[in-house]
């Protein structure tokens, strides 16, 4: 496989966005992605999105990318995997420009998830939960996050305040980034006294419902070097799946797709986790946050919530997560999430985070999943010397 280096990225502005239309906020991140690459070209285009038919009854998402953006005829495909729908788009281009059959490949991910009521956008999320065993008996991802924390609670020892820390952290990160739904700091008090949404986990553990899109463009590093002065190189991936109904696991309080993924990407790019300077985790609950970090090796089991307590994973910590904002802070477009993360870390490799830079980062990661975890994709990336 030859080396993979993402060229551009582009994002829009995650939040309540009433004005902007599924087709608009793709369009406006791809164009800002394809101008800020400087590429001829584009052969192919991969579009991560969930649930659009749900969201905005419309389905056939490959054709109206490239339609929308001007692309028309290129090849162009939706990928679906719940949540993790924008990591496994990025997966895609990679494996399409690695193996030679494309040099120039878009890939994105979009979600409008405020065009329908809460109740509905409810029902389209818990999709990717198992609708036999799960969503027919009224389990919602609260729910099912719930359980998760309680069990690692039981086992870990794991505190309220621990959860705290994560929204906390993950509030400051986003006041520093533009683009976060809510860019704004928030103190500890206000975490564990706002509404119950299910025991232990309260509103400020959960990420918002988002419209937002992201999106990047790869091509082969030799021709990356000619058009940009810092590639960033796809130097690992991984990606693999679990159970998609929680009660059918050996535990709860493990996310064994997200490790499985990360072995096989710390495995293809010859690093381990003490050599990640910067990553961007899928925090759609403060516990997905301390079981990812687990995971993924940056803590012991059962010490994901002690080393977000003791600040380790803040900006100018031992390894700073979710500088973005993470999915709590920033937003949660559920299709659009795994690129954003990549937009994230290529402005970090690059040096261009601006307030929220880590200092001397080489090395990032990024983690995206679907559902409690049943399907995960594992990126790392380097900067070029």
């Amino acid at each position: 496989m030859r080396p993979v280096a993402i060229i551009g990225t582009g994002i829009t502005k995650f939040g309540e966005l009433w004005e902007q239309s599924l087709r608009d906020l793709f369009t406006e991140a791809a164009l800002k992605a394809v101008e800020h690459s400087k590429a001829p070209r584009l052969d192919a285009l991969y579009v991560g999105c969930m649930a659009p038919g749900l969201f905005n009854g419309q389905e056939h998402l490959g054709a109206l990318a490239a339609d929308y953006l001007g692309m028309g005829p290129i090849p162009a495909t939706r990928v679906e995997s719940a949540c993790a729908s924008g990591g496994l788009a990025l997966l895609q281009a990679v494996i399409a420009v690695g193996s030679g059959v494309y040099d120039y490949v878009l890939a994105g991910g979009v979600e409008k998830m405020n065009d329908v009521s809460g109740g509905a956008a409810t029902l389209a999320l818990g999709t990717a939960a198992d609708g036999d065993y799960e969503l027919f008996f009224g389990a919602t991802f609260p729910s099912l996050y719930a359980l998760m924390a309680t069990a690692h609670m039981a086992r870990h020892g794991t505190t309220r305040e621990m959860l705290t820390a994560v929204a906390v952290k993950n509030h400051f990160h986003g006041s520093k980034n533009p683009n976060a739904q809510y860019p704004f700091e928030i103190k500890p008090a206000a975490v564990a006294d706002s509404p119950l949404v299910a025991e232990p986990l309260h509103l400020l553990d959960c990420s918002p419902i988002t419209d937002g899109a992201a999106a990047v463009v790869v091509a082969p590093l030799d021709l990356a070097k000619k058009l940009v002065k810092k590639p960033v190189v796809v130097s690992g991936f991984g990606h693999a799946t679990d159970t998609l109904a929680l009660h059918h696991r050996d535990d709860m309080t493990e996310l064994k797709a997200v490790a499985l993924a990360a072995r096989k990407a710390y495995g293809m790019a010859k690093l381990a986790p003490k050599d990640i300077h910067v990553a961007e985790v899928h925090d759609c609950f403060t516990i997905a946050e301390i079981m990812t970090c687990e995971a993924l090796g940056f803590a012991k089991p059962g010490e994901g919530g002690r080393i977000a307590l003791k600040g380790e994973t803040r900006l100018g910590g031992r390894i700073p997560v979710n500088t973005s904002g993470g999915l709590k802070a920033k937003g949660h477009p559920v299709g659009a999430t795994g690129v954003a993360q990549i937009v994230e870390l290529v402005a970090q490799l690059r040096g261009e985070a601006g307030a929220r830079q880590v200092k001397g980062a080489k090395v990032g990661l990024a983690q995206n999943m679907g559902g409690t975890g049943a399907s995960s994709t594992v990126t790392i990336l380097e900067v070029t010397k």
